[in-house]
């Protein structure tokens, strides 16, 4: 490989965003020259099955990409895959990957995500520890399920939480524990909590709440999770699910603004000349938050800046207001969550748990401000609207399951 290139656009990131910047400068007509610079040998592929479909070996690899391999020569996009940029330099406008490679740039694209956080806990680096967040951390899972019974997941997330459901239904016996009150803590409120705790308990998960793990056991490979009141779980299999830490370091140490995350205007420009951020890493203020500044993992959101992004340099007006929206798969349940629900002050259920059917609406000061959808796509369709326009309805009215939502909204 050439040690020195230069490209219009350089993309430093092959997941969901910077495919989707990739794709999205295509689309809006960019005939410069573009390349990814990717961490990984594979060709951009989506994330979200890695904890569903794909480790429960339901979807091949070749069925997660995100476009077919040929894509990427048809388009004249190049990917340099296997190269992690090191340092930036924003005033000769060049990347530094470590593997040696130097690449100028025209317009840089920071796509990177993070990485996921690690316990700090005594053995947290023995065998048989894996986190779920690319196909590498899957494949070693999968490989290592034939030797393993018992698995106990730390995080009670939706990584967490799906991972769990997985590894059940392989025939696991799974032990899922959660430092907070409740599972989805952060992401949901009480009603949701209790409803997908009951049912992995129904599934056969030992799911504990409150509890504090002081290390995990083991001469080289994991054999148990040690538990802060000295409880001793075996496992010959940990996955910790306790988030991430954004994948920033280069730009802060070139000048960017931020820390957990790299800050960006409305059309994800950093402080930086010619360099934008987008995805899990970028923070950036979001009106659905009431203002704050957050970073927002999601594909929903990884998406949409790369193509404000794209649209910007490719010198049409766009502005990041997307509304954010989120799912996830877990047994035979399709959770759907459109809108932020922190800081709500009030909750309205719409049907009844027990029917495996109903949603939970989430309001703020009267207002509408998120929906969780469980097995009811029709709310979470008509209920984006009423998120939108930050309507104020009659929870009474709210309430009532069969009335329809798109009825409501003002």
């Amino acid at each position: 490989m050439n040690n020195r290139r230069y490209f219009d656009v350089v993309i430093v990131g092959g997941g969901h965003g910077g495919a989707q910047a990739a794709i999205a400068h295509r689309q809006h007509g960019f005939t410069g020259s573009i390349a990814i610079i990717g961490r990984e040998r594979d060709i951009p592929y989506e994330r979200p099955p890695l904890s569903k479909e794909y480790l429960a070996q339901e979807k091949s690899f070749e069925r997660i990409h995100i476009r077919p391999a040929d894509y990427w020569a048809e388009k004249d996009i190049t990917l340099l895959l296997g190269q992690t940029v090191a340092e930036v330099d924003p005033v000769a406008h060049e990347v530094m990957c470590a593997e040696g490679v130097h690449v100028n740039y025209g317009q840089l694209i920071w796509a990177t995500g993070g990485d996921p956080r690690k316990l700090p806990l005594p053995g947290a680096d023995l065998a048989g520890v894996h986190a779920v967040r690319d196909r590498a951390d899957a494949d070693a899972i999968m490989a290592a399920l034939p030797a393993v019974q018992h698995v106990v997941v730390i995080g009670g997330g939706y990584i967490g939480l799906e991972a769990a459901a997985v590894l059940t239904k392989l025939g696991k016996a799974v032990t899922l524990l959660e430092a907070l009150p409740r599972v989805l803590a952060r992401v949901a409120g009480d009603a949701l909590s209790a409803f997908y705790e009951a049912e992995h308990r129904a599934h056969g998960v030992d799911l504990r709440v409150n509890q504090q793990v002081s290390a995990l056991e083991g001469q080289g490979h994991v054999t148990g999770v040690r538990l802060g009141d000295g409880t001793l779980l075996p496992a010959e299999m940990v996955i910790v699910g306790i988030g991430i830490i954004p994948c920033v370091a280069p730009l802060i140490e070139a000048g960017a603004e931020g820390g957990n995350g790299v800050l960006v205007d409305a059309q994800c420009r950093t402080s930086l000349p010619d360099i934008f951020a987008i995805g899990d890493c970028a923070a950036h203020t979001n009106s659905f938050a009431q203002g704050a500044v957050i970073r927002l993992e999601s594909v929903q959101n990884a998406n949409d800046m790369a193509t404000v992004v794209a649209k910007t340099i490719c010198g049409e007006e766009a502005e990041y207001t997307a509304t954010p929206w989120f799912w996830s798969n877990q047994y035979d349940l399709r959770l759907q969550t459109v809108g932020l629900s922190g800081g709500h002050d009030e909750t309205v259920l719409r049907g009844d748990p027990a029917s495996r059917k109903f949603s939970v609406l989430y309001l703020k000061g009267g207002k509408v401000i998120a929906l969780d959808c469980v097995n009811n796509a029709r709310d979470y369709v008509q209920g984006r609207k009423l998120v939108e326009q930050g309507s104020r309805v009659d929870p009474a009215l709210l309430a009532e399951a069969e009335r329809m939502l798109k009825d409501l909204a003002s």
